[in-house]
């Protein structure tokens, strides 16, 4: 099984920000008036895509969410946070899916954080110690059949292909 990977965010935004220098660039160059300095290009060429790109990397390491099932600890990750899959109350997660169950209010994000990053919502996650916490995601539904696929191919959880003949 690969592992369910969502990225905690997009370089899509050192895209635009290059694209929008690229742009300022070339109207400085078109159009009449003194020029800039060259330290202030360079300046701006190095620090635009430099704040960018920080913080794309910090949100990937912060938010990125892995469903690793396979390896000697199987586990959820948000960031730096990690649940093990042995420790996942699949019932909860079913229910959740099912609608007749949701999150505890006050439950903390996994990863950290005082609410869900902007553009995710959260799966209520059930632990089997009775702890509640909410996985932010963008894709609530795959993120919980991924779950319930590693749960259920975690040692002493349910098997997952019950009945079945292997060669």
């Amino acid at each position: 099984m690969s592992p369910y990977v969502e990225p905690g965010g997009s370089w899509r935004p050192l895209g635009l920000a290059a694209g929008v220098l690229g742009l300022v660039a070339v109207l400085a160059a078109v159009l009449p008036g003194p020029d800039l300095p060259r330290l202030v290009w360079v300046l701006a060429v190095v620090a635009v895509p430099g704040v960018v790109a920080a913080g794309v990397v910090s949100a990937r390491r912060a938010w990125t969410v892995r469903v690793d099932a396979v390896g000697d600890e199987p586990a959820l990750s948000v960031g730096p946070e990690r649940v093990p899959l042995a420790a996942v109350d699949a019932a909860h997660l079913r229910a959740v899916g099912a609608g007749t169950a949701g999150v505890d209010a006050g439950a903390p994000v996994l990863g950290g954080g005082w609410s869900l990053p902007r553009g995710r919502s959260g799966l209520p996650l059930r632990t089997t110690d009775g702890r509640t916490v909410l996985v932010p995601t963008r894709d609530p539904v795959a993120l919980s059949r991924a779950l319930l696929a590693a749960v259920s191919d975690v040692p002493g959880g349910p098997p997952g292909r019950e009945g079945t003949l292997e060669a």
